[in-house]
């Protein structure tokens, strides 16, 4: 069909159309290929120059780089001592030009802060392969897997996806999962009081069988109760086929536990798409939950044509988890180490050290500063999607003096939330619905449900996801006093450059899988017909009209959604820095 699949743009060529563009400037580095009608602006990549016969050759960094170090080895061989000094600067050269083609990449558009200008290249897809062999039966399968999935609503999803993949390896029928009730939430919530049970099974017909329950007669044809054991994290295929197959087939019901991140992150293709078709369409929500996360996501819409939702983890135990320190003083260090004594296997950590390796949550005040130095005024609309929040009001007061426009579920939904109240998992599914029709999601930490929803938001076409990069922005909040807003705004831009969910963020196969789902997103072939459009809103950048959704893809029945909310390529030259685009 002519699609390929691809999860990097390349972002090196650039079409103008029409011949009303003469006076655009391109400077001396630019290639410039002219035609009758179009102009390709390219961008090289960087080179060194060699010249001979008339004729400029370039020849790659890569390449100067690695025949130094070639020459460096050869050195070290017939000497018997390594050139440290050479080996040293080597490297930093390397790391030097790789940074300025980072930094060049970025300078060569205007970023727009609400939307990817590159999602309308992408789309998801979760197909099955022509070749794909259908399920065994029920009754022909090799036994019933159980599975205990393990921690919240979004740490249990990715257990749930797993497990699917699992059954389909071992040739199994799965019965539908069981959820954690003794986690820290103390959520007695099973699966059919969070996801819809008869359309999970139907979804999953021509993957594996999936049924409710072993069937009582089975259960009492057995000799012996089901065998339960649990696998090591992030084991591979072949692990389950040698260790866990033989169990099964033997024993007939096996139950395996804690199940949370128990496969490997890489699989082959057909494995991958399976875990897309799971994750985003099999695990639908119920009709009570997914009405009350529609209305909130109406009020919302209600009052502002575009959002944000901030995914705030701030809870205690979050903190107490991450081991940092927040400037509470004596009451805060014993409330959150009697907290972290629940986890017997942490290690002791440096609060400082955590927090220059990047691994402290933001504050709710650095989520405010740091949208704010992207650009978004402080008329911006907020959904804050949280827990108890550690310190209360007053922790939130900083970001509700930036961004007055303060929303949460229990303000906007007060009566309707009272019997969702005793089970966090359900009001985390109504936080999760709000947060991913949101037009810009952004979260303070990279824990499960950041990750989850940031894979879905690219799946379904790379909706504008902000991670904050803590490691470079935490250096800058200490050094927010001393330098003036505008070269802390500038400086913010840069470091969260490559944290705005943009399709190439992550070369294909790297990342965790939940969160960068590369194999289950295709790159649309090339039109030339929409040259003539693109450049001409790139001449003229106006604002967009809103257009919101017609429906939402927790109503819908297809087995792929593709994407929604596109948005045209708006590509601008800028001389500098990367320019933050709020229309």
């Amino acid at each position: 069909m002519g699609i390929a699949k691809s999860w990097r743009y390349s972002g090196k060529v650039l079409i103008f159309a029409n011949n009303h563009h003469h006076n655009h400037k391109i400077s001396k580095k630019d290639k410039i290929l002219k035609g009758q009608h179009h102009h390709c602006v390219i961008w090289p990549p960087e080179t060194a120059v060699v010249g001979g016969g008339g004729q400029r050759r370039r020849i790659s960094w890569t390449v100067v780089c690695g025949v130094l170090l070639f020459v460096l080895g050869l050195v070290s061989f017939f000497t018997g001592h390594v050139a440290s000094d050479l080996e040293w600067c080597s490297h930093r050269l390397v790391k030097r030009r790789l940074w300025k083609k980072k930094v060049g990449r970025f300078s060569a558009v205007r970023v727009d802060i609400w939307k990817s200008d590159f999602s309308k290249f992408y789309y998801g897809c979760s197909e099955r392969s022509p070749y794909y062999a259908p399920p065994t039966h029920q009754r022909l399968s090799n036994g019933y897997l159980l599975i205990a999935a393990s921690g919240g609503l979004n740490q249990q999803r990715t257990g749930i996806t797993d497990a699917v993949v699992v059954a389909r390896i071992l040739n199994a029928t799965l019965v539908i999962p069981e959820l954690d009730h003794h986690s820290y939430w103390k959520d007695n919530s099973d699966f059919a009081n969070i996801f819809d049970v008869d359309w999970f099974i139907s979804f999953l017909a021509k993957d594996v069988p999936v049924v409710k329950r072993v069937p009582d007669k089975f259960m009492r044809s057995l000799e012996k109760p089901p065998y339960t054991m649990r696998v090591p994290r992030k084991s591979e295929p072949q692990f389950y086929l040698d260790e866990v197959l033989p169990i099964l087939v033997k024993r007939r019901v096996l139950q395996l536990t804690k199940f949370d991140y128990r496969l490997a992150n890489d699989l082959d293709e057909e494995l991958q798409r399976l875990r897309c078709r799971v994750n985003y369409h099999a695990l639908r929500f119920t009709k009570p939950i997914q009405n009350l996360g529609q209305k909130i996501v109406m009020e919302m819409r209600k009052m502002a044509p575009r959002f944000i939702a901030i995914h705030l983890r701030f809870e205690p135990d979050m903190l107490a988890f991450s081991g940092c320190y927040y400037g509470g003083g004596d009451k805060e260090r014993s409330e959150l180490g009697e907290i972290r004594k629940r986890w017997a296997t942490l290690p002791e950590t440096s609060p400082d050290g955590e927090r220059k390796r990047g691994k402290c949550p933001l504050t709710p005040h650095e989520v405010g500063l740091m949208l704010r130095a992207l650009g978004f005024e402080n008329n911006t609309y907020l959904y804050v999607a949280s827990g108890e929040i550690y310190g209360g009001d007053e922790t939130l007061k900083p970001l509700r003096e930036l961004f007055p426009n303060f929303y949460t579920k229990e303000t906007l939904a007060s009566e309707a939330l009272e019997p969702f109240l005793p089970y966090s998992s359900r009001l985390a599914a109504i936080d999760y619905i709000v947060c991913d029709e949101s037009d810009v999601f952004v979260t303070n930490n990279n824990g499960n449900m950041a990750k989850i929803l940031a894979g879905r938001r690219r799946y379904m076409g790379h909706k504008r996801t902000i991670r904050p990069n803590a490691k470079k922005l935490n250096a800058l909040f200490l050094k927010r006093d001393k330098i003036p807003w505008e070269s802390f705004a500038k400086k913010v831009k840069a470091a969260q450059q490559g944290f705005l969910g943009e399709p190439d963020e992550m070369k294909t196969g790297r990342g965790e899988f939940h969160e960068y789902p590369s194999t289950c997103i295709c790159k649309k072939p090339f039109k030339f017909s929409d040259l003539d459009i693109n450049y001409n809103k790139s001449q003229n950048l106006t604002k967009l009209p809103f257009n919101p959704e017609a429906e939402t893809e927790y109503g819908r029945n297809e087995e792929d959604q593709g994407v929604h909310n596109v948005q045209s390529l708006v590509t601008m030259e800028k001389k500098g820095g990367v320019d933050f685009l709020v229309d």
